[in-house]
């Protein structure tokens, strides 16, 4: 009698050994693929072959477009211009063979790798976040980051953030930031027929991109500009209601420059007026002050409290252009008027101090009448 064949447990083997071979491609590692084989699963190295490689990868650089400089104060569209210089260095051949394909045919394929390895000086997924690293410089969130999709080498593409200045920023040079990241093709490799045979592929001609990511911080210079800058430094005097009276105020330069043609303004509103708004200053130097005197009259209605009297200064800057500095509060108390008598208890004074008078006239001359008519009787 012969044996029961053993047909169980030699299934039982080939089951295993095609589970392992299904794992082994399932564990190739998995990501987007931005190659041409469009598919989730990439080929490993043991199912492609690596014709050439470059040497070569995007140039990315950043530069102002307009002028750098800016004044204090300024909301500004910031202008940034990025361009790619990136350039390929060489092509090395690294004489791959896959032995299942003709010589002919293989230079070929390898010629078109070669091609593909030419896009690794374009930059991908590019994202600009722009950083200021002052206090008195700030950059709008809204405009930042710029993202773009791709710059290819030798291609220019204009981004805008924009830019806030402190009315009290110091005039100079400073540095901005922009750290740029993006990611550019460091490698191409054909797929071989083993990758066709187990479906990771099509029958046509495909590559395995490999990609990299790159991080740069590309320096940005901008300038604020030198000037005159006012404050309000003394002021003297008071107001009276219902009378007019003379305010000194002193503005002093402390900016970088020297104010040329100054002339203080002041702006009152009800219950003040004044018929001297505007007061020259002259030539106004680096950390030099000059007083300007305003007759301001209040009201005889006017609360009595402090005011705030907005003031300003108008002077011509070094390019001769007409600057105007920013706006400047001139405090000063108005004081409560000195109680004074109404014309009607004046004229009803005046008017008693008359009839006293009349009276005192009368009791004088009749007493000087009775005299004289006591000494006729006596004659």
């Amino acid at each position: 009698m012969n044996k029961p064949q053993n047909y169980p447990s030699n299934k039982l083997v080939t089951t295993f050994v095609s589970f392992a071979i299904l794992l082994s491609v399932i564990s190739i590692t998995v990501s987007p693929a931005l190659g041409d084989t469009g598919d989730l699963l990439i080929p490993g190295n043991g199912f492609t072959v690596d014709y050439y490689r470059s040497f070569g990868e995007p140039n990315i650089q950043a530069s102002l477009i307009g002028d750098p400089e800016f004044e204090r104060g300024d909301i500004a569209n910031l202008q940034v211009m990025l361009v790619n210089k990136g350039v390929i260095e060489g092509m090395k051949r690294l004489y791959a063979d896959q032995a299942l394909i003709p010589d002919s045919k293989e230079e070929s394929i390898a010629l078109a790798e070669m091609s593909a390895e030419q896009d690794c000086t374009t930059a991908k997924g590019i994202k600009a976040d722009l950083i200021s690293g002052s206090d008195y410089i700030h950059v709008e969130p809204t405009t930042t980051p710029q993202i773009l999709d791709e710059l290819k080498t030798g291609a220019i593409q204009p981004i805008k953030f924009t830019i806030r200045i402190d009315d009290n920023t110091p005039a100079g040079e400073y540095e901005l930031r922009l750290p740029v990241t993006y990611q550019y093709q460091s490698n191409v490799r054909t797929n071989t027929p083993n990758a066709i045979d187990i479906g990771l592929t099509s029958d046509t001609l495909a590559f395995t991109r490999e990609n990299t990511t790159q991080n740069i911080t590309l320096p940005l210079q901008i300038s604020i500009k030198k000037e005159p800058k006012f404050e309000v430094s003394n002021i003297s005097g008071s107001l009276k209601q219902g009378s007019t009276s003379l305010i000194n105020v002193t503005y002093t330069n402390l900016g970088e420059i020297p104010a040329t043609d100054a002339q203080a303004k002041i702006v009152v509103m009800k219950p003040l007026s004044t018929s001297t708004s505007t007061v020259r200053l002259g030539t106004v130097g680096l950390g030099e002050s000059q007083m300007a005197s305003f007759e301001i009259l209040a009201a005889s209605d006017a609360v009595v409290k402090n005011y705030g009297i907005d003031s300003e200064v108008r002077y011509i800057d070094n390019n001769g252009k007409t600057k105007f500095s920013e706006n400047m509060k001139v405090y000063t108390p108005i004081e409560k008027s000195e109680s004074k008598a109404s014309i009607t208890t004046i004229v009803g004074i005046l008017l008693a101090l008359i009839v006293i008078y009349q009276i005192v006239k009368v009791l004088r001359n009749r007493k000087k009448y009775s005299e004289n008519e006591s000494g006729d009787e006596n004659d």
